[in-house]
């Protein structure tokens, strides 16, 4: 496992009981302030992109997503043409 260097920085400003709850939260998990703050925000971070990233379908939702997915209707006439006219005009067919 290679580490990657650290040489960026962020600052952030906390009001003095954000600090001191950061710090004995750090001192439970027996770590440093700095550690802690990277090690939470960095967690948090990959939280928010994978639920930004992740479709989660309930009830309805997730019968109606999977029945399209599972009988897709044939493509009508303008459908099948507006694909002939994009194929011809990228070149994927003659």
């Amino acid at each position: 496992m290679q580490l990657l260097k650290k040489v960026e920085r962020v600052e952030a400003r906390l009001n003095s009981q954000q600090k001191q709850r950061i710090e004995y939260a750090a001192s439970i998990k027996g770590t440093s302030l700095s550690d802690f703050i990277i090690g939470s925000a960095d967690a948090a971070a990959a939280r928010a992109i994978q639920e930004h990233e992740a479709w989660t379908l309930t009830g309805k939702d997730r019968e109606v997503f999977v029945n399209a997915f599972l009988h897709t209707p044939e493509p009508s006439q303008r459908m099948k043409a507006a694909a002939t006219r994009y194929k011809k005009r990228v070149g994927l067919s003659s």
